[in-house]
């Protein structure tokens, strides 16, 4: 999971947004103790394996019971706000603290849940040159961080009161914005309990009705990405990067759009490895003169939950000529949120296998 899970900074704002206001709004709490062992997935941070790391998470949720078409579509989920504290047991490493945004979803009666949320974390002691060199993991005092959880849960045992178990795994990642950045990953066993509020009140769930077939021509995108990244070597400065893209859209139905097309990548930090490969190992062939742009064509998938979506593409450059960089197959994920019904915003991450190159925040246009 080396930097790869997308770093979305702003879902919390879009989960925030996620519905229209409704007169029925109906809310639960949860708070969960965790305990585990970090994941040595790069031999590079096995130093900083040396316990195991413990805290807790707090999680506000709204429910849904169908009052809307889309939550009966997705078997009525919860989305909300998290909290988790971790104390990763290393000197090197110290505490974490993170916000996220998060969907729970739920299976087997409801007794099954899976939640992911994705967020921002402020780390207490990040990788210094001076003071905490042997910090490789993290180079950035605020990281990407993602959560999933898998939990048997069972709500409203006694008034309002339930209990839920399971396993968490927590990914912290720079995805980029600063050097070193190896990251960790934690497996953990959780366990706590659930509070629904004003359970009296709760309603019962709505059946889901027939699902009438719904489709729509295809349509046509535009859209800017940018943000800034660095180019992977230890103190090389944070650049700005520009991709334009251009592509076609087909809704299938109420949840899923396929979607296909091309785009166009300039980047300052490829510039900058380019000159920096040149001065520093020029014995490798890199003179500073190769074209740093990109060219790129990719097919995607849309899975919509009302105003808000999750994007997953999967690209290839067909025009890269300096190819000591990244891979020359990409992949992007993360989330949209429609403005309007012709704007719509997104924040995603594009990787390179494992490898996350950059965050992007993007404004598009749908004819």
């Amino acid at each position: 999971m080396k930097k790869v899970i997308p770093c979305l900074l702003l879902l919390l704002s879009f989960i925030a947004q996620a519905q229209e206001e409704k007169p029925e709004k109906y809310f639960s709490l949860d708070a969960n103790y965790f305990y585990g062992s970090i994941l040595e997935h790069n031999p590079d941070i096995a130093h900083l394996i040396t316990d195991h790391p413990e805290g807790f998470l707090l999680t506000w949720n709204r429910k849904t019971y169908g009052l809307e078409k889309w939550e009966s579509r997705y078997n009525y989920p919860d989305f909300g706000y998290s909290f988790i504290y971790q104390n990763m047991k290393n000197t090197y490493l110290g505490e974490n603290y993170s916000l996220y945004g998060h969907f729970s979803f739920y299976a087997l009666k409801r007794l099954l849940m899976f939640r992911i949320g994705q967020g921002v974390a402020y780390t207490t002691n990040p990788y210094d040159a001076d003071d905490n060199y042997i910090n490789n993991a993290y180079g950035t005092r605020f990281l990407s961080s993602t959560y999933l959880m898998g939990n048997i849960k069972k709500e409203n045992i006694i008034g309002g009161l339930g209990i839920q178990a399971g396993v968490t795994i927590i990914h912290y990642s720079n995805a980029d914005l600063g050097s070193p950045n190896h990251s960790t990953n934690t497996f953990t066993f959780n366990v706590g309990l659930n509070y629904l509020l004003d359970h009296e009140e709760h309603p019962d769930y709505i059946p889901r009705g027939e699902e009438e077939k719904y489709t729509e021509p295809f349509h046509y995108n535009f859209a800017i990405r940018s943000g800034i990244n660095t180019a992977g070597v230890i103190g090389s400065p944070k650049l700005p990067f520009l991709t334009f893209s251009a592509y076609a859209d087909k809704v299938l139905n109420h949840k899923s759009t396929l979607q296909g097309g091309a785009e166009l990548f300039f980047s300052r930090s490829l510039e900058e490895f380019i000159e920096y490969q040149a001065a520093a190992f020029p014995q490798k062939g890199t003179t500073g003169d190769e074209d740093a742009k990109r060219v790129g064509i990719f097919v995607g998938h849309q899975l919509t939950f009302n105003k808000m979506s999750l994007i997953t593409q999967l690209g290839y450059y067909v025009y890269y000529p300096y190819t000591d960089y990244v891979e020359q197959v990409y992949n992007r994920m993360g989330l949209q949120r429609e403005i309007s019904e012709h704007w719509w915003a997104s924040a995603t991450v594009r990787s390179h296998g494992a490898n996350a190159e950059a965050v992007e925040f993007s404004i598009g246009y749908r004819l």
